[in-house]
């Protein structure tokens, strides 16, 4: 599945005209040292395209965060323009806000508001709802449509004493725009549905997963993991093997389409 989703990314590259990295957190950027699961800088070096690509420079103290970005830039032989304060009439950016609570390693993340002249969406990638002034900043934009990353609450652990301030955080956010759609890190667990049924009858507003937004059905493919390995036995090499690239998943991804209707594209 991951290698299907970075095939499409590939694809949406090549009439794209900019291109914004919300961070430089692994799953979200392109990496010069890329593993087998990852997008790889080599890989969109081969687009040949004029995009622009748009996003927030990291802060020099975190040195990990920092040769990432300076890979995408050697990698792709591009500049990366600063999106803080940058505004046109459709594509804007707000200031750089926690990923997740403030004073962490884990950085900043850039949020993107696009306007279509009739509605405003605003892409909030990872906040995780940890941070009420981000939440401020996002309403006053008045957005019709919000999409972000839900809080962690697979990770039990960290979310203790955390769990309230997320959802008091959501709740603020549903009740504020006609339709929050939360992802990623919420629906990591099935109790991340939960939290769309709950928060949309508590808001009065419309919150959804990104599937429902695209009219496709919910596949829960995180969470539902350890009942997927029990379904197609993985030998207990197999992963450092393809992290090596000395195993392919082929043969994988033909059971699977042989298995799960929904996995036939």
């Amino acid at each position: 599945m991951g290698r299907i989703i970075r095939n499409r990314i590939l694809e949406e590259l090549e009439d794209s005209t900019d291109v914004v990295i919300s961070h430089f957190h692994g799953d979200h950027t392109p990496l010069y040292d890329a593993n087998p699961y990852q997008l790889s800088v080599d890989q969109v070096r081969q687009i040949p395209s004029n995009y622009k690509i748009w996003a927030n420079k990291c802060d020099e103290l975190n040195e990990k965060l920092k040769k990432r970005e300076e890979g995408l830039i050697l990698g792709l032989n591009k500049n990366i323009y600063e999106a803080k304060g940058q505004a046109d009439a459709f594509l804007s950016f707000l200031k750089p806000v926690p990923h997740g609570e403030k004073g962490t390693r884990h950085g900043n993340v850039t949020m993107t508001k696009i306007s279509d002249c009739k509605n405003v969406f605003l892409h909030a990638s990872d906040i995780q709802f940890l941070d009420e002034d981000t939440i401020d900043d996002i309403l006053e934009c008045k957005p019709d449509i919000v999409l972000a990353s839900g809080p962690p609450i697979y990770l039990e652990e960290y979310m203790k004493g955390r769990t309230e301030k997320a959802w008091n955080n959501a709740l603020k956010l549903a009740k504020g725009v006609k339709t929050l759609i939360l992802d990623h890190h919420l629906l990591r667990c099935g109790e991340g549905l939960d939290w769309l049924t709950k928060l949309s009858a508590s808001s009065g507003n419309e919150v959804i997963c990104a599937a429902d937004f695209m009219k496709f059905e919910r596949h829960m493919l995180e969470a539902w993991r350890a009942k997927l390995y029990e379904d197609m036995l993985v030998s207990a090499e197999w992963h450092q093997l393809y992290a090596e690239n000395k195993a392919n998943a082929d043969e994988y991804l033909n059971i699977a389409r042989e298995r799960y209707e929904w996995f036939r594209y």
